[in-house]
């Protein structure tokens, strides 16, 4: 009797619950890889000096998906032992900037920063930037994607701005807003991938996935 191949697992380095519902939207079940308890998870998303946005979001996922594989891959204290990875499993990170020309506008730390980053934003178009990494567990296949989106802002009046940060919904968003919020209401137009703004571009996720599924 044949065996049956062994669908292999989807184990998601990102903590987004936006990026974890987009794949459960199309029928996938990541299995959430836990943070380190002991690293810095901003210093992975430093900018370095001169980068490119598009440079920026490869770079950065590629580092999560790498941190992901070296602490799967660790002893059987690790985080390996409770998620039971085989090779053919999948490891997938993500990373979404916002961009004005080549500014990058990374998650505000302060209400002031949130406020100045929309009133830059308002009545402009800007780029979102989304890129998504993936190796199979025995790291014979990696590849990292990157996806490019415009998005078309209305003017934001202050009042509008204040109300929006009071919200509190800014502060964990690159660029300050987010698509799928109350900021969605004033944007006119947009351009690319709807889901990849929103932090994970499905339709290139998923022939990502595909691909390396197949690998081997």
């Amino acid at each position: 009797m044949a065996r049956t191949a062994r669908t292999p697992k989807l184990l998601l380095a990102s903590q987004s619950p936006r990026r974890k519902a987009l794949l459960q939207s199309v029928g996938l079940s990541p299995i959430i890889v836990p943070t380190d308890p002991h690293a810095d998870p901003e210093a992975l998303e430093i900018i370095l000096p001169g980068e490119s946005p598009a440079s920026y979001v490869q770079r950065v996922a590629t580092l999560k998906r790498d941190d992901a594989l070296r602490r799967l891959h660790q002893s059987p204290q690790s985080v390996s032992m409770r998620l039971s990875p085989a090779s053919s499993d999948l490891i997938i990170a993500a990373d979404t900037t916002v961009a004005l020309g080549m500014t990058i506008l990374g998650k505000p730390q302060r209400d002031a920063q949130a406020r100045d980053m929309l009133a830059d934003l308002s009545g402009k178009t800007h780029q979102v930037f989304t890129a998504v990494s993936v190796s199979r567990f025995d790291q014979t296949a990696s590849e990292t994607i990157v996806v490019e989106s415009e998005v078309t802002f209305a003017e934001l009046s202050p009042a509008w701005i204040d109300a929006y940060v009071a919200s509190g919904e800014p502060m964990d968003k690159a660029g300050g807003y987010g698509i799928q919020g109350a900021a969605g209401a004033l944007i006119p137009r947009i351009a690319g991938s709807y889901s990849g703004i929103m932090g994970m571009p499905l339709y290139e996720t998923l022939d990502l996935i595909r691909r390396l599924s197949q690998h081997g």
